[in-house]
């Protein structure tokens, strides 16, 4: 019996091409992106799982609020781990990992800059599972001066040789630096990635591992398995009081009521390892981190690109129900029971979806490097080979089966034997049917939906790189690394002004849009002696005069820096964000001191309007400004249509001073546009998963529209004999399909409009939708729809009545 439904299926396959062809490249694309995406998916929801105890494992982060403000951090200051271990049993142990920034690494005649360095405790790799393939993992950093690299690095430096006891020259100050291991590298899922480990005790000197109210370590804590994190976090403020309060009693110089107020404004809290790369928003990540919206969004983008694919199968094996009525009557003639009937149809379902995802392995085999390229992602197509991926496509092959062909099935095998062999289907005329026509309404509701999200994520795109900055990014070069230049940065800077082409420069340590800013925190005691509270965490940039005029930045009150930084020592400017934070209100803050940790006074002598010196998706936060000859990038404004050959003259001014680094640029324009990658990528794959919806939606609907005028043949030709224009017909044709393209666009408004002002609210600066986007896109959807039915309608319309009713 099997066989013979094998067979059978297998020859209705053979004998409906068109049907089994619009079916089989629905499904195989539907299940194409749906592979595609529960590969994303799957790699996004096992960030840090590596690590042998990774449930056990948690990052110690600090939640800092004071004047109305709140921000929380992923880092602390360095004795926190240290401190908690010793007064909790239940930790097991701590380990710390520091940004140490870009530098430069040489052995022999091999120099190169390296920008992912850091600084970690010796337990490093034995608490997050990193196997050492070279050394030994207990004890490669527990000595001051050892460095563990990459086997990229090592290959790099050494070449075939080992690199184990050789020694690497790092940084301006040449430390020299003993390899003592090799790792393979930092595995893909991992919220931080580094090739350079050095050991911490090589730039912690012993002095600095007793503060407690700074940050800038990410510490993470080891939990014994009967812990409760809950527990533990609840004890924190007992040592924010015993560490936290006597430091900021003497480096701010506050009294210590005034200092007790940090224990409920300083607040470290527990974070799972396994949740920060999806559930962690907090300010200076490692890296940048996911969003588990965006799991939520492409989950449902997946699903519903799948459920398309299933709609079209079930529309189509109903609409042509009617050229399967006598094979199914004389099926039930012969004695066959329902229930047989049933299962030929499932085996039907379940062979086309076979054949589906055989293809749809081949698709994803095809598009995987472009899926790669516009996700950010390396997946291999081992990936989806693999026992555990074979099987979850088994299982994902039964759902679809079940799904697209039980209701075809049990629709099918439900006919009347007399309404049969009367010559009637004892269905309703196709086009009318009240499932068929909910299926199409939700099939373009999705599609609707995903084109007015496409709409509006490149509006929100388009806003936060193109909204004043409070700066002018264009025509800005930056130019790298010019502490290699030591004493001759001032010449250079000079031979920069002397060019006619360049219109200001500067020197800074800091560039908007780069990620290279730490923080302190600041407080006005006048201010605070009126009982309010003001201490607030601030980002720092140390500048020069000429670094506002340079970046076309204004000042909201009082006066730049002097072109003498030395007259301006003891003097800072703020910006609009840290006036409101520290509550000046309608107090003038010129000529206020501001007091930074470590008890330095600061006189304020102007505001600096408020700027983006990072992504516009981030609320403008407080900052302080320095005077000081502090470098690492010069800052050039340039005024050329050659910008090459300028370039290039720079490059041999560099040369000729004979820098211990090559010359390294980058546009300021071009580093503000790769801050918003994540949201260019969403746009990217909105856009490809909107046009697939679309397409599937429109193949469906074409077969639907070809099976129903194949169906009405007879009636066209007798409407053509009394008169009925082409036009006509192609208007009587379209119109029901078209009124349930309309329905469906009006129900995917308020749906949309609600789930993307959420998806807005994750942007501090965000755009409100607008209402045309609603119209175009349901116009789209309308279009695309209105073409799809005239290709069959018009053909339809423009036949020779003769031929169709020449058989009566």
């Amino acid at each position: 019996m099997l066989k013979n439904f094998i067979i059978t299926a297998w020859r209705n396959l053979k004998r409906n091409k068109a049907f089994s062809f619009i079916n089989i490249f629905g499904l195989s694309v539907g299940l194409t992106c749906c592979m595609l995406i529960g590969a994303y998916l799957y790699q996004e929801l096992n960030y840090d799982t590596y690590p042998e105890k990774a449930k056990q494992i948690y990052r110690v982060a600090l939640h800092s609020n004071g004047n109305n403000t709140a921000a929380d951090f992923p880092s602390v200051d360095i004795a926190v781990g240290p401190g908690i271990k010793s007064v909790y049993p239940e930790v097991l142990a701590v380990t710390r990992l520091s940004r140490l920034g870009p530098f430069f690494l040489k052995y022999r005649a091999n120099r190169f800059k390296e920008d992912n360095i850091v600084l970690i405790d010796s337990n490093f790799f034995q608490m997050f599972s990193i196997p050492v393939i070279e050394g030994d993992k207990k004890t490669a950093l527990a000595a001051p001066k050892s460095i563990v690299i990459t086997k990229a690095v090592e290959k790099k430096y050494f070449g075939d040789s080992p690199a184990i006891g050789k020694t690497l020259i790092v940084g301006a100050d040449a430390d020299l630096l003993t390899v003592t291991g090799v790792i393979e590298k930092i595995p893909d899922n991992s919220h931080f990635h580094a090739d350079a480990f050095i050991s911490m005790d090589t730039y912690v000197k012993p002095r600095t591992t007793q503060t407690w109210s700074n940050v800038g370590y990410y510490t993470y804590l080891l939990l014994d398995k009967n812990a409760d994190p809950k527990k533990l976090e609840a004890g924190f403020p007992r040592l924010v009081a015993k560490f936290v309060v006597p430091e900021i009693k003497h480096d701010m110089g506050v009294s210590l009521a005034e200092a007790q107020k940090s224990v409920n404004s300083f607040i470290f809290f527990l974070q799972p390892l396994t949740s920060i790369h999806l559930h962690s928003a907090t300010k200076y990540e490692f890296e940048a981190n996911g969003d588990i919206h965006y799991i939520y969004i492409f989950g449902a983008l997946a699903i519903f690109i799948l459920l398309l694919a299933c709609i079209n199968f079930t529309n189509l094996s109903t609409a042509s129900a009617a050229k399967r009525a006598k094979e199914i009557g004389i099926r039930k003639v012969l004695g066959s029971a329902k229930n047989m009937l049933v299962s030929q149809f499932l085996i039907e379902s379940f062979m086309l979806t076979f054949l589906a995802i055989f293809f749809a392995l081949g698709l994803v085999y095809l598009l995987l490097p472009y899926f790669n390229n516009l996700a950010g992602k390396n997946i291999s197509i081992g990936f989806f080979l693999s026992s555990r991926a074979l099987l979850t496509e088994a299982a994902l092959m039964l759902i679809v089966g079940l799904t697209a062909g039980i209701y075809p099935a049990f629709f099918l095998s439900s006919f009347r034997i007399i309404a049969i062999l009367k010559g009637n289907s004892g269905t309703r005329p196709t086009g009318r049917s009240g499932l068929r026509s909910s299926l199409i309404v939700i099939q373009f509701a999705i599609s609707t939906a995903l084109i007015i999200s496409t709409f509006v994520v490149y509006q929100q795109l388009h806003f936060m790189q193109n909204q004043k900055l409070g700066y002018d990014k264009n025509q800005v070069l930056v130019i790298n690394d010019t502490y290699t230049l030591g004493d001759n940065i001032g010449a250079f800077k000079q031979r920069l002004l002397n060019d006619p082409r360049v219109v200001n420069a500067t020197i800074s340590s800091n560039v908007p849009g780069y990620n290279n800013m730490i923080g302190t925190e600041i407080y006005v005691p006048e201010i605070a002696g009126n009982g309010t509270r003001t201490e607030i965490q601030t980002g720092i940039y140390w500048i020069q005069s000429s670094y506002i005029p340079t970046l076309g930045m204004q000042l909201a009150k009082g006066r730049n820096f002097y072109p003498s930084g030395l007259a301006d020592s003891a003097s800072v400017l703020i910006n609009e964000a840290a006036v409101r934070d520290l509550g000046f209100g309608n107090i003038d803050p010129i000529g206020k001191t501001v007091i930074r940790s470590g008890q330095q006074h600061y006189n304020i002598v102007g505001v600096v309007k408020d700027f983006h010196y990072t992504s516009a998706k981030q609320k403008i936060g407080p900052l302080m400004l320095l005077a000081s000859e502090r470098t690492g990038s010069i800052i050039v404004r340039i005024k050329t249509t050659d910008v090459s050959h300028l370039i290039s003259d720079i490059k041999s001014q560099w040369n000729a001073y004979h820098a211990s680094a090559p010359f390294s640029y980058s546009f300021l324009d071009e580093q503000f546009a790769s801050l918003y990658k994540s949201e260019e990528r969403t746009g990217r794959i909105f856009t490809s998963f909107a046009i697939i919806a679309v397409i599937i939606a429109s193949l469906g609907l074409f077969g639907l529209v070809a099976y129903m005028v194949r169906q009405r043949v007879k009636e066209i030709g007798i409407r053509k004999v009394l008169g009925a224009s082409a036009g006509s017909i192609t208007l009587m044709l379209s119109k029901e399909f078209l009124q349930l393209i309309l329905i469906a666009a009006l129900i995917s408004f308020p749906v949309t409009w609600y789930a993307m002002g959420k998806w807005l609210q994750d942007f501090a600066y965000r755009i409100n939708i607008q209402w045309w986007v609603f119209i175009a896109a349901g116009v789209i959807a309308l279009l695309v729809a209105a073409i799809t039915i005239s290709l069959q309608s018009i053909k339809a319309a423009l036949a020779n009545p003769v031929k169709s009713l020449r058989s009566e």
